[in-house]
């Protein structure tokens, strides 16, 4: 999600983290493997082929790794490898960071006394829980905050502290006729993401909450390393943790993404949610969950509605016919919020629901700062797939009309501009306007009232025009 640079890749955000900060995370094992994970398929054979060479090694031999074709991605991971203070560049030579080898070493090899991995319980759980209650789990908090979203009170309310970040992250705002939260467009855009993508951006809104909430950032952000480094039903103590980290748990548990039986345990276990943090795999499936509508026969077949190991894919439910009729083969009470906020939805069936796009129903979602290349975009990557066989896949007439009712809220745009007026000559006003026109920042002008507005960006070359020639005519 690009809009107001939300980041939702934890790499974007461990690029912006100083020199020091880095030589502090290289010291756990278990964040060393977790960034190692998050480089590029090139960059993490750059490190594995580096890893027992001491010596430095120049740029130009490094180039005679890869063929013409792999230039250009050979550039992009050294890059990447530098901005996350691995490699370090000294005239042409590059060198690895010490720290970061001696710890990544021993990830690899079960080296060192540290136990950033997390220390297992050595005695059984008399209240143990097994993966499918962990699943269950996270899938019911992580979707309590979506429902929470898209305005279902189908589940509990967040906790104060998920409200909090939903506000600050301004995924949700306070709208201005009842004072409740509601979504934005940026939070649109977050429904949009795969449930890892989802839980990042979450969890960088928390990493920039931080430091208010007195907490140790390395500390912070190796805690969640370890947790996508550990086992899943694995349970875990709390002893080897920092005060920071055992602050953290409570916020974990209201997304799901740890479970402790209750406050003040002494053990923990992660989730999918966690395990799934550094690996790239989807970690929810269920939160997408639709009936994909067979071609022949009444029958329907329910996709997975719940955790999975394997990453799957998505299977479209939507389809979007000339006259505006939606037709939605989803059970899934969030994905039928999500629809209801762009589709007025006149039935509901056991596996399906029905409705028609409306220009009120697009102004509804426009209003809430849901653009309309969301919609478009949600309806193409939900189509079903009787629907992809089609080139385009949405109707054009659709997709033309979802944009011409957002252009009729467009119609106006404000700017900052400058208004110049009561010229005392006409003379100096004709010079002035002709200077403006002439760079290009004239936004409109009347002669005969001898006025005229100006770009804020023209506004500083235009103003000393005119005093230099006041300045001039008053030397004559």
């Amino acid at each position: 999600m690009s809009a107001d640079n939300f980041k939702t890749n934890i790499y974007e955000y461990l690029e912006t983290l100083p020199k020091y900060t880095f030589l502090r995370l290289f010291q756990k094992p278990a964040t060393c493997l977790a960034i190692f994970r998050l480089l590029p398929a090139i960059g993490r054979q750059i490190v594995m082929s580096l890893l027992y060479v001491e010596t430095p090694i120049s740029t130009q031999d490094l180039q005679y790794w890869v063929n013409r074709e792999g230039q250009r991605k050979l550039k992009e991971a050294l890059l990447k490898l530098s901005r996350l203070r691995i490699l370090e560049q000294n005239d042409n030579l590059l060198i690895m960071n010490e720290t970061f080898r001696l710890e990544f070493t021993n990830a690899l090899t079960g080296g060192g006394t540290q136990q950033s991995f997390g220390l297992p319980c050595a005695t059984p759980d008399k209240h143990s829980v097994d993966i499918g209650f962990l699943d269950q789990y996270a899938t019911q908090q992580w979707e309590a905050i979506l429902h929470y979203m898209v305005g279902t009170s189908l589940t509990k309310k967040p906790s104060g502290g998920v409200l909090n970040l939903l506000e600050r992250s301004k995924l949700m705002q306070i709208s201005a006729t009842d004072s409740h939260l509601q979504i934005t467009n940026k939070g649109f855009q977050f429904l949009l993401q795969d449930v890892n993508t989802q839980v990042w951006a979450f969890l960088l809104q928390y990493l920039d909450m931080a430091e208010v909430l007195q907490m140790d950032l390395v500390e912070v952000l190796n805690f969640l390393f370890q947790l996508g480094s550990s086992e899943l039903g694995e349970n875990y103590s709390v002893e080897p943790l920092t005060q920071t980290q055992q602050q953290m748990l409570e916020d974990l548990r209201d997304y799901g993404i740890v479970y402790q039986r209750k406050r003040g345990s002494r053990r923990y276990y992660p989730t999918r949610l966690a395990t799934t943090l550094t690996s790239g795999n989807a970690a929810v499936a269920g939160s997408n969950k639709a009936v994909q509508h067979k071609d022949h026969g009444s029958q329907a077949v329910g996709a997975v509605g719940k955790l999975d190991t394997e990453e799957e894919e998505e299977q479209g439910f939507v389809i979007l016919e000339t006259n505006y009729r939606v037709y939605a083969y989803t059970d899934s009470p969030l994905q039928i919020a999500v629809l209801n906020l762009f589709v007025q939805l006149q039935s509901r069936f056991g596996n399906m629901v029905a409705g028609v796009i409306t220009r009120e129903s697009v102004r509804n979602a426009l209003i809430k700062g849901i653009t309309a290349d969301q919609i478009i975009s949600y309806l193409q990557s939900h189509a079903h797939p009787q629907m992809r066989k089609r080139i385009p896949i949405l109707p054009l007439t659709v997709v033309d009309q979802i944009r011409l009712w957002e252009m009729e809220r467009n119609r106006l745009k404000a700017s900052p501009a400058y208004l110049y007026h009561e010229f005392n000559v006409q003379n100096d006003f004709d010079a002035a306007e002709r200077h403006a026109r002439d760079i290009g920042v004239l936004l409109w002008s009347n002669p005969k009232k001898r006025s005229m507005v100006i770009t804020q960006a023209g506004h500083e070359s235009v103003k000393g025009y005119v005093k230099r020639r006041l300045q001039s005519n008053s030397n004559r």
